[in-house]
């Protein structure tokens, strides 16, 4: 059992029958009353974030989770299928468990957060920034930089998304994945 002290970003805890993770905490002393934590919880079974309040000194159970660096290998039926880069084991990832799937591509190497009790995988970080190739976008016309209308364009895993009108097909853009937006050419 860890105490609410113990609370920072990244940390993993049981709360009503579902493991979440701290995105945001704040440890708040009002002038009058007890201090307390608010906390932004992400649950990592479905990915639906919280917000949640917790009295100072509140004991909340911590599950141990470990990072391991996986190269993505294919998606079937089944799912998305991983291998882990050190002892060669391969995992299925439900779709469920990825933010953003569409900027995957084979051979990339990601990292999946595991549950160390049972050794359940728990959810796919993808890193914040990807490089990738347009495969189609309309054509763009001289001139068309000086505004900031976006038109559509289709990335090399199949994913749609809104780019510049001077971004052209076969460019490099660089992609936010947490938005899915585009960052920058490269």
């Amino acid at each position: 059992m860890a105490s609410t002290s113990d609370i920072k970003n990244g940390f993993t805890f049981r709360h009503n029958h579902d493991i979440y993770s701290v995105i945001e905490f704040q440890h708040v002393k009002p002038g009058k009353g007890a201090a307390f934590v608010r906390t932004k919880i992400k649950s990592l079974s479905t990915g639906r974030v919280l917000s949640e309040t917790f009295p100072s000194g509140h004991k909340v159970d911590e599950v141990r989770v470990e990072r391991h660096k996986m190269q993505y290998l294919y998606k079937d039926e089944m799912g998305y299928h991983f291998m882990n880069t050190e002892s060669y084991e391969q995992a299925t990832i439900q779709e469920v468990m990825i933010d953003n799937p569409g900027f995957i591509r084979e051979g990339d190497t990601i990292e999946v957060l595991y549950n160390t009790e049972d050794s359940t995988p728990l959810t796919v970080d993808l890193p914040q920034y990807v490089e990738m190739e347009i495969t189609y976008t309309e054509p763009g016309v001289k001139g068309d930089t000086a505004t900031n209308t976006l038109k559509p364009a289709t990335i090399e895993t199949g994913t749609e998304v809104r780019v510049p009108l001077f971004v052209n097909t076969g460019d490099r853009i660089k992609i936010d994945t947490r938005s899915g937006s585009y960052v920058s050419r490269v």
